[in-house]
This record gives C-alpha cells, sequence and structure tokens, in this order.
C-alpha cells in the first residue's frame, strides 16, 4: 500500500499537481509491480520562507537515513 506524499514549493496549478499525482503513481505501480487501486498519492504546499524550518530540517536533515535521491543545495549553508 505505497503513500507518496509530495512536498513541494507552492505555487503550482492543480493541473500540475494532477499531473505530477498521475506520474508519481504510474511510476510506483511500474517499479514496484502493485496494483493502481493500492497507491495514493498526497502533495502539501509549503511557502518557500517555511522550506528550511518545515521541510528541509525535519524531513532531510532529520531522516537522512530515508532519503534515496539527496537534493543538491543546503538552505543553511
Amino acid at each position: 500500500m505505497p503513500h507518496i506524499i509530495l512536498k513541494m514549493a507552492a505555487g503550482r496549478t492543480e493541473a500540475m499537481k494532477h499531473a505530477v499525482a498521475e506520474n508519481l503513481a504510474k511510476a510506483v505501480i511500474e517499479t514496484l509491480g502493485v496494483d493502481e487501486s493500492s497507491v495514493s498519492v498526497a502533495i502539501e504546499d509549503v511557502a518557500m520562507s517555511d522550506w528550511a524550518g518545515k521541510v528541509y530540517a525535519p524531513d532531510i536533515q532529520g531522516k537522512s537515513n530515508t532519503i534515496y535521491k539527496k537534493p543538491g543545495y543546503d538552505p543553511f549553508q
């Protein structure tokens, strides 16, 4: 039962959100061999001014052992 939570900078259109959700779900279905009905995707918009404190520190730095694709930036440097 994969559930994907995508946190991204606010400002994308609803059409963009639907498209990325469909593409993420498709990749999970194809890669993991799961049924489409078992995949869900949530999207959380985050203001750029809040990104470092609400996403980078707790989800990227704080859970670095769970990050399989690391970002190429560090807002604290």
